[in-house]
């Protein structure tokens, strides 16, 4: 199925985005998966259309040797920027400043640079400057031309290939530089290196004029302004928070690197300093810092084994989630790999040792599995190789084999040392490990009454689920709606053939303070779990999948937007990957309808409702409709606004970074009141008449 494009609007008049919870969530958690028509004055719910385009796979002609074409220069990246950046999106646009400072951090790593400086321009341009070496500056002996220029304007070109330039690197495909230059509508290079002052200038990915010499200088390291293309991107506007939260990361893997952030723009002055001296132990306590702790130490061990270095630190909190963060090179890791299999091996092993040596599990009693000793469980593993060596083109996960036996070893000798001089620490996770052990003997039998007959069987699924025909997933999606009122107009709204409708009753478990087998007794939660057919948990299985998209329809208030977020939640806790490959969409229900001699116009937002009277004129014969709620709508009316593909807006969820996901889910669903308080007193400036 080709790519959607679904527009946003707010769903709220309360709020210029998203009403506060629901905010949270899409601006940290996941990218806005729309274009804005807020400035569009002939803006209409009928321009929009979410449908596939039509594409004609007929072979026209001959094809011989003149239909090989050859790409000179960078145009290939310009002309498959997907293939270099994974997207145009805000995901590709941020990744461009990643590829850049992921070079300054090599150069760290390497021992030559303190302090990185970023800075967002006024215009959206991108400044990056580091203190290291400097580009080389002298003539490539095979290119004959500057290195500098050969770095930014030819692919696969860099020092990070053969292990002489470094040895280790995060920028693993030397492609970074002139990739962002292809990419970029304009961009200038300043390196420092033996005392003088050398500058390059190129127009997307053309250069304007050989490296030439601008002045002296005492300092070493580079500068690097970019302007990434419009022509390229769907929009060049940066997100000050993504970029925060991707440096202050890169600064936590980097003991002693200095990053300077700082917003320039208009109304969006901010800067922030991230410089950890304690590196990965700080890591672990920031991520832990809205929730109650098992106890206060940070557990570190570091360590080389086989020319792999090793670093873990971990942490224990009261909770049931498990967060773990790996990084190879400081290139974060999120399906892991061998460096997480040895971890968890080790960490499983000693802590079943150590129950047994100080008779806490009896000769009869089951080893502790690796889900009850990491329930609670915050954890970074961070390695160092010369040669990583990834599974697919996305460095998802490592597979270096020798990986696994270095951090098994290293973890294995720390955390032994560590029970023994902490035998009170010990105690307390051996005891929380007995507790989840006993919980998900409990969730065991939950679970098996979810899939007892099988998620495809129809007389397995939910009685209260309206299915659609199709069987095919790639065609269905499910509604999950607020209510049997709204569940009502939903079913007799849909198209029965591709939508199925699931009505939730009130608000669902929050399940960021229950264990497993309390959710699994939660009946709108099994609801879900069934309808779904995936599973949960260690047991989901995408391929399951019965829905390729589901969607969340709530009321336009606040309650509304506790029940998303709670939902959310839920995804992200139990089922990431449908957040991650996509799956999860939140749909915009109208807030106006408004009717002039018959003719109607649905409004999502207090700005376009003002914009819609002034195009057709303010009088006693228009009738404006505040809706209150999904059930206020008939039938035709959600499905004209709501449901019908050709007309809806929706929002896709993603998540872009799992450690910033959660915070924001700790901190809006966990038990600590005060950095919840925090946020809404930040946030406050964005409400306006919430539940009006």
């Amino acid at each position: 199925m080709s790519d959607h494009h679904f527009e946003e609007h707010p769903a709220d008049p309360g709020l210029d985005r998203e009403d506060l919870n629901a905010r949270a969530i899409l601006q940290s958690v996941g990218q806005k998966a729309s274009e804005d028509h807020e400035d569009d004055p002939d803006f209409d719910t009928t321009n929009f259309h979410e449908g596939e385009e039509n594409v004609d796979f007929t072979v026209q002609g001959e094809y011989g040797a003149s239909q090989i074409q050859i790409l000179e220069g960078l145009e290939a990246v310009r002309r498959r920027p997907g293939m270099y950046i994974g997207s145009t999106s805000a995901r590709g646009l941020h990744h461009l400043v990643y590829e850049i400072v992921d070079n300054a951090v090599d150069e760290a790593l390497a021992g030559y640079c303190t302090k990185i400086i970023v800075t967002i321009n006024p215009d959206n341009s991108i400044t990056v400057i580091d203190n290291g070496r400097g580009i080389p500056t002298g003539i490539h002996p095979q290119a004959g031309i500057s290195s500098v220029e050969v770095v930014y304007t030819i692919l696969h070109a860099g020092g990070k290939f053969d292990g002489g330039g470094y040895k280790v690197s995060g920028g693993l495909h030397g492609v970074g530089a002139s990739v962002v230059n292809a990419l970029s509508e304009h961009v200038k290079v300043t390196v420092y290196q033996n005392g003088k002052v050398y500058q390059v200038e190129f127009e997307r990915g053309k250069t304007l004029y050989p490296l030439k010499e601008v002045g002296v200088t005492d300092q070493t390291g580079s500068r690097v302004d970019f302007l990434p293309d419009a022509q390229i991107f769907d929009e060049v506007v940066f997100d000050y928070e993504i970029l925060k939260n991707r440096l202050r990361e890169t600064a936590f893997l980097t003991k002693g690197l200095r990053i300077e952030l700082s917003d320039l723009r208009e109304g969006l002055e901010q800067s922030d300093v991230f410089y950890y001296e304690g590196g990965i132990r700080e890591f672990v306590a920031y991520s832990n810092k809205n929730k109650d702790l098992l106890y206060d130490k940070v557990m570190y061990v570091e360590g080389t084994k086989d020319d792999v270095y090793v670093e873990v630190a971990f942490q224990h909190n009261d909770g049931y989630n498990e967060n773990m963060y790996t990084f190879v090179n400081n290139v974060n890791t999120p399906e892991g790999g061998t460096h997480l299999v040895g971890f968890r091996t080790a960490f499983t092993g000693v802590l079943n040792d150590y129950a047994r040596k100080n008779g806490i599990l009896k000769e009869n009693d089951k080893n502790l599995t690796g889900d009850d000793v990491r329930e609670g469980l915050t954890a970074v593993i961070s390695v160092k190789i010369a040669d990583p060596q990834f599974e697919g083109q996305t460095k998802q996960k490592l597979g270096n084999a020798e990986v696994r036996g270095a951090v098994a070893s290293i973890v294995a000798d720390g955390l032994t040392f560590f029970l023994e001089q902490n035998p009170r620490i010990a105690r307390r996770i051996v005891d929380k490990a007995l507790l989840a052990s006993r919980a998900r003997d409990a969730a065991r039998k939950a679970r098996e009454l979810t899939q007892r007959k099988g998620a495809l069987e129809s007389n397995s699924l939910p009685g209260k689920l309206a299915d659609c025909s199709d069987k095919d997933p790639r065609n269905c999606e499910i509604y999950i709606v607020e209510g049997n009122s709204a569940g009502g107009s939903a079913k007799n709204a849909r198209s029965r053939k591709t939508q199925a409708i699931l009505p939730l009753r009130g608000k669902i478990l929050n399940v960021e303070k229950a264990r497993l087998n309390h959710i699994l007794g939660n009946e709108e939660i099994r609801s879900m779990i069934t309808a779904f057919g995936t599973g949960i948990h260690e047991n989901f299985d995408i391929s399951k999948l019965r829905y390729d998209k589901i969607i969340i329809m709530t009321d336009a208030d606040v309650d509304g937007a506790h029940i998303r977020t709670l939902m959310l939640t839920f995804f992200y806790r139990f089922m990431p990957k449908l957040i991650e490959e996509g799956h999860v969409y939140i749909a915009q229900p109208p807030l106006f309808r408004v009717e002039k001699k018959k003719e109607l116009h649905y409004a999502y937002s207090d700005a376009q409702l003002a914009r819609i009277m002034d195009k057709i004129g303010r009088g006693d014969d228009v009738i404006v409709q505040r809706y209150k709620g999904l059930g206020e709508m008939d039938a035709d009316q959600l499905w004209e606004t709501t449901m019908d593909p050709a007309n809806r807006i929706l929002l896709r969820v993603q998540m872009d970074d799992a450690s910033a996901a959660d915070q924001i889910f700790n901190m809006l669903m966990g038990d600590k009141v005060e950095p919840r308080r925090q946020f809404i007193e930040e946030h406050a400036k964005f409400a306006k008449n919430i539940d009006a």
